[in-house]
């Protein structure tokens, strides 16, 4: 039996890949800063009579991943495919206009680009950038030496078309995106695949204030990313498994390594007229 390790295993997408890859004979090892929330899905594999673990650890502290690792060893053997879904944007890096306007830069009462945190505009950058980089080093020695193993990195569409109000996550995409395809020719002596994934609008915990107010009803943001999604809808969860099996299976995607799939709806694609 091969060993999945999924970090962000306790969010919309993650919890998705997850109980696909036990479906598909994996064991699970869900990693989650709520370890509340990465065991609630673990049981819920567990449930459907499949392997699953949730394990509470920081993608920003090595030493959290490293302790992890030596029980996932435990539990269940060395890592086969990790997948680094964890990562976010925050309120405090998000700005109040989508394009400049006059007097931003004296106003401190909103959030401009000119007074976005150092700290945060940091935080966003590594939890995407370094949350990728730390598990893949922890768990990418587990792979060394094996036949069949893989990376998957979560990127996003931002990191080919960056959205307004969002300039840490949309940069750190485009870094994650970029780390895949190093880590791709790098490890490709080793037989070590690196691939992402590029979801486009999938409504997530972390999203869906932005997305829907109170009520329930669409936001103007909605709106706006509806109109420039050909398919005029969000994405389902569900539609990115197909992906997800298809490019961590070493039989049908054998000879992929160093490409950022997106799937969007057809966001790519439109120009806007």
């Amino acid at each position: 039996m091969k060993t999945a390790v999924i970090t962000g295993g306790g969010g919309v997408l993650c919890s998705a890949f997850a109980k696909a890859l036990a479906a598909d004979g994996y064991a699970v090892a869900l990693l989650d800063l709520d370890g509340t929330a990465a065991e609630h899905i673990a049981e819920e594999i567990r449930a459907e009579g499949y392997q699953a673990e949730g394990y509470q650890a920081n993608v920003l502290k090595k030493e959290d991943l490293l302790a992890v690792r030596e029980e996932i060893h435990k539990r269940f053997g060395p890592c086969d495919l990790l997948i680094n879904g964890a990562g976010g944007n925050h309120p405090s890096c998000t700005t109040a206009h989508e394009v400049y306007e006059s007097g931003d830069e004296e106003r401190d009462d909103i959030l401009t680009f000119f007074n976005v945190p150092k700290e945060q505009f940091g935080f966003v950058f590594d939890l995407n950038l370094l949350g990728t980089l730390l598990p893949s080093q922890v768990f990418c020695q587990d792979m060394l030496g094996r036949s069949g193993c893989s990376i998957l990195n979560i990127s996003s569409m931002n990191a080919y078309r960056p959205l307004t109000k969002i300039p840490a996550y949309s940069a750190a995409k485009a870094a994650v995106s970029n780390l895949t395809q190093w880590m791709a020719v790098h490890f490709a002596g080793a037989g070590i695949r690196v691939n992402a994934l590029a979801p486009g609008f999938f409504v997530t915990k972390q999203n869906k204030d932005m997305l829907f107010d109170a009520d329930g009803n669409p936001t103007p943001r909605t709106d706006k990313i509806l109109r420039a999604t050909p398919m005029g809808r969000f994405g389902k969860p569900e539609e990115l498994l197909g992906a997800l099996r298809f490019i961590t299976d070493e039989h049908k995607a054998g000879f992929v390594t160093g490409v950022v799939l997106p799937i969007d709806g057809g966001f790519s694609a439109y120009s806007g007229v």
